[in-house]
């Protein structure tokens, strides 16, 4: 180092060196040049570095003081290096393989008391078969009562003596909130009184009011329902639109009336009023029968063998016949088919003459019913419960029930329990029900053909499926998707109408939207494996024929709900595109809904906006004065009123009491007879919209005279389907319009085809249309639910609060007969509801339960286009603000306008026709 340069303390101290500036121009002059000599450098640099080895500058992040990841574990080798901090201690750095799973399944086919080729060979005998739904009202006990069944089936399954089997809650969800929530279809043989073994399809389904689909996926595929009733409650709300639900699917019903030891355990009824209390059920159930069905022969009653009485708990299920051939079995030489035919109703048995009369031969005579089941039960019920140790041994050895010494010891519900099944047996009575009273499939099929199916009955197809022909074309129709336990994939569950379907088949799986005339919703799949479902466990098979059930892996790709499965006839593609909005029949529903997206078919975060109800817009006059609109080349005009269609009609035409593929003379009597029309407005009805079933009329009340019916004619079917484009979006908030009647009253149609095409008549049709619904005063409707609530009497002014403070108003409450309950039924709109049941739960500490259903549209109070209101943002609106805030508050939503422009509507000259009528519009133009 020169010694002159620095100080003693290594200072620079020598001549001033060139500045960094000078460095810089230089830079910029010999930027190009180095750019050409670049090659020469690093040849020379590398020269340099061999020079000095290690006396280069290695920055601080170059440094290397380990050898790589790659250097130690070679190349192949895939490794995570984690930055500190990055990732908190919860998450772990390399993360377990995680198993989904959502459903309890068996690992391993459980032993059954039949062989399996049994249940199988069993499936090619369609007469032998029953396909059955088990449906009722909400803990009615209708999985308790398949539980029994199944402990029948299986010996090794048994419940645990303090919780319930509940054998088809399969889902995790259904187990925690203890409610049913799909339907699950168990497959078994089960013997009838005489010993002869039936194949029997059973559908157990939830009772929650929120699942009423799941039910009706049930019912579709089944050919007769048996209805859960619990002998405490009676009829409840879901057990009425279970009867009304299953006439209108055409099934068979019969009636078991299950928990039949609350009457005597828990309300503490005599015999006497038991019988009482089971008959009032019995003719209830009638009552609501003939109200529903046309059919005059469709009557339940013990005697019939149509209702068999049982309790799932205590493994008790009998019915008339069933109890007397425990007689008959005893006693011997009893003809019990004739026994039991006196067994129900006002007879008495009189033991002098050992017959039986109509008249009671002493005053304190007991019915047949109640001296020869009711009593009986009461007694083994009260020994057990209360002489366990000194009379119930005399009193089982007496009825030839044997128990071990450590049998009598248990607990007083399983002993119950044990004693209960040992007494009463099989469920042979339940098996006798459905075998006389609901048809096999084979018998079924006809009538289920003609009610759901959409093609020709006397075509070949039809025929093979009317005959349930396992050797016709292949026709198999699926109600339900069941999904893998880990959530994967689905399975389609349906029914074999026709045909036999095979393992590794290809079919071609057409969907809901699917018609000859457009073939877009088809694909053709190729089935996978084959199965026969038993709740927690699957029996694979390689070929289903006609009139079973059947789980089928690998065509759920096209699928949404429903689908129909036949033989390939060509090939397809499907593309389907969703707005995410999703409809449910409740809060209850949505939230199951909620819970199977974000954690059984995604992980992803699932944000949802506040619950909306659809609204429907409506008119309550008529038009205050002919609205007219022409088409924009001038050369036609069309002139409508609207007013309001007669009460009841609206829910007619939704309910195809009425249809406009009638011919014109039965469409014409209809409305003459039924609603008063005169013949002239009855036969020009032109159409119904905004569908089929749409609840508004397009009717032509123009004259001959005045019109050339031949010209208007040409022109119909523009005019009908701009009416059809205008009631499916309504002019206040793009909502469906109800309730409507839409006059044509004048039409001037060009006489060149070319100026009156659908271009010009359509948008024109849907004008005049919005303009006359205008000018007929329009209101909007909401849904309203039908509610109703159970609780305890002191809570019942409670629930009246509630309900004042959501726009209810209560319709009837009374008590419950033979029980310290009380039932309320009210009205309340489907906007105020959400949230409801929690609140009613916290006002009575829990003790109120509600259900609602979907009831009528109602009107809206307020003037939905009065500018005088203000909405006020965060504050509850008055009553006669409320449409205008449910309607500017859907527009939004929407992203429509604020307001409704009404000049959007109105022609020009309709506009000064407006002005000279001198018409007061606060409405904006």
């Amino acid at each position: 180092m020169d010694t002159d340069l620095y100080d003693e303390f290594g200072n620079y101290i020598g001549p001033e060196l060139d500045s960094d500036e000078d460095d810089d121009e230089l830079g910029r002059e010999t930027k190009d040049l180095d750019e050409m000599d670049d090659d020469d450098d690093d040849d020379d640099v590398g020269d340099h570095d061999d020079d000095h080895p290690g006396m280069e500058v290695v920055l601080h992040e170059d440094k290397k003081y380990y050898p790589t990841a790659e250097e130690v574990y070679g190349p192949e080798v895939e490794t995570i290096v984690q930055e500190e901090d990055t990732q908190p201690l919860t998450e772990p750095i390399i993360k377990p393989v995680k198993t989904k799973k959502f459903t309890l399944m068996e690992q391993t086919l459980p032993v059954t008391v039949y062989e399996m080729d049994f249940l199988a060979d069993l499936m090619d005998n369609s007469e032998l078969i029953r396909n059955v739904t088990l449906c009722g009202h909400l803990h009615h006990g209708k999985t308790c009562f398949v539980d029994c069944l199944i402990e029948q089936t299986h010996p090794e399954i048994r419940k645990r003596y303090d919780q319930d089997l509940c054998y088809t809650d399969i889902l995790f969800t259904e187990q925690e909130r203890g409610v049913g929530i799909k339907s699950t279809p168990v497959t078994v043989v089960l013997p009838d009184t005489k010993g002869k073994s039936y194949l029997f399809n059973i559908m157990d389904t939830p009772g929650h009011v929120n699942f009423s689909d799941e039910v009706t996926a049930g019912l579709r595929i089944s050919d007769g329902v048996v209805l859960f009733i619990d002998a405490a409650e009676g009829v409840m709300l879901n057990t009425e639109r279970l009867i009304k639900h299953a006439v209108q699917e055409r099934l068979a019903v019969t009636v078991c009336i299950n928990k039949i030891d609350r009457l005597i355990l828990e309300l503490k009824l005599p015999p006497t009023d038991a019988y009482y209390k089971l008959r009032h059920i019995v003719d209830e159930v009638n009552g609501l029968i003939s109200m529903y069905s046309t059919d005059e022969n469709l009557i339940l009653s013990p005697l019939l063998g149509n209702v068999c009485f049982s309790s799932s708990q205590y493994s008790i299920c009998f019915t008339l016949g069933s109890f007397a051939k425990i007689y008959a079995d005893t006693f011997g030489d009893i003809n019990y088919q004739e026994f039991a035919k006196r067994l129900w109703g006002d007879i008495y048995f009189n033991p002098k003459t050992r017959k039986f009369t109509k008249k009671a031969p002493t005053s304190s005579s007991q019915r047949s019913f109640v001296e020869f089941i009711l009593e009986p039960l009461y007694k083994i019920l009260a020994q057990v419960v209360g002489d366990v140790d000194t009379s119930l041994p005399r009193t089982l050895d007496e009825l030839g029930i044997h128990l071990t010494k450590e049998e009598l010891k248990l607990n007083i519900r399983p002993l119950l329990r044990l004693v209960c099944k040992k007494f009463f047996g099989e469920f042979t009575g339940f098996v006798d029900m459905c075998v006389q009273h609901i048809p096999s499939p084979k018998v079924g099929a006809k009538p289920k053909i003609e009610h759901t199916y959409t093609g020709g009955v006397d075509s070949d197809l039809g025929e093979a499926m009317s005959d349930c022909d396992p050797d016709g074309p292949l026709m198999c129709h699926t109600t339900k998707m069941y999904s893998t336990d880990d959530g994967v994939q689905f399975h389609a569950f349906g029914r074999v109408l026709s045909g036999t379907i095979h393992a590794g088949q290809p079919v071609k799986v057409l969907g809901e939207n699917y018609t000859l005339e457009d073939e877009e919703d088809s694909q053709i799949c190729t089935v996978g494996r084959l199965w026969i479902s038993v709740a927690r466990y699957h029996i694979e098979v390689n070929r289903v024929p006609a009139g079973n059930w059947v789980l089928i892996e690998g065509v759920d790709q096209p699928i949404v709900k429903t689908a129909t499965i036949t033989e390939p006839r060509g090939n397809e593609e499907v593309e389907e595109s969703g707005e995410h909005v999703i409809l449910g029949t409740g809060e209850l529903y949505l939230d199951c809904v909620m819970h199977d997206l974000r954690k059984m078919y995604s992980e992803i975060d699932i944000k949802v906006a506040d619950p909306v109800v659809t609204f429907c817009e409506t008119v309550v006059e008529t038009s205050s004065l002919k609205c007219f609109a022409e088409t924009p080349n001038k050369k036609n005009k069309i002139t409508m009123i609207a007013e309001p269609l007669e009460k009841g009609l609206a829910e007619d035409i939704e309910n195809e009491v009425v249809q406009i593929t009638w011919n014109r003379k039965k469409l014409g009597e209809f409305f003459q007879t039924k609603y008063d029309w005169d013949l002239l407005a009855a036969r020009s009805i032109w159409a119904f919209g905004p569908d089929a079933t749409g609840p508004n009329i397009l009717v032509d009340d123009t004259l001959p005279s005045e019109v050339d019916k031949a010209l208007l004619g040409s022109v119909k079917d523009s005019i009908v389907q701009g009416f059809q484009w205008g009631t499916r979006e309504g002019p206040l908030c793009d909502e469906l319009i109800r309730n409507v009647k839409f006059k044509i009253l004048d039409a001037v149609v060009a006489q060149e085809p070319l100026h009156r095409g659908g271009g010009q008549i359509i948008p024109t049709a849907r004008r005049v249309v919005y303009s006359a619904f205008l000018m007929a005063t329009p209101r909007l409707m909401e849904p309203y639910y039908f509610v109703e609530v159970q609780a305890p009497a002191d809570c019942v002014s409670a629930v009246y609060t509630v309900l004042a403070r959501r726009r209810g108003h209560v319709t009837q409450d009374a008590p419950i007969p033979g029980s310290p309950l009380y039932t309320i039924k009210a009205f309340i709109p489907a906007i105020d509801s959400f949230g409801f049941e929690t609140d009613l739960r916290t006002h009575t500490q829990g003790q109120a339960f509600s259900l609602s259903v979907f009831h009528h549209w109602q009107i809206v109070p307020g003037d939905p286009l009065d500018k005088s209101i203000v909405i006020r943002p965060l504050e509850p609106q008055p009553a006669p603000h409320l449409a205008r805030e449910f309607m500017i508050k859907t527009r939004r939503r929407k992203g429509l306008s604020e307001d409704v422009s009404i000049s959007k509507f109105f022609d020009d000259p309709m506009l000064l026709e407006l002005a000279k009528q001198d018409v007061v519009l606060n409405y904006p133009m």
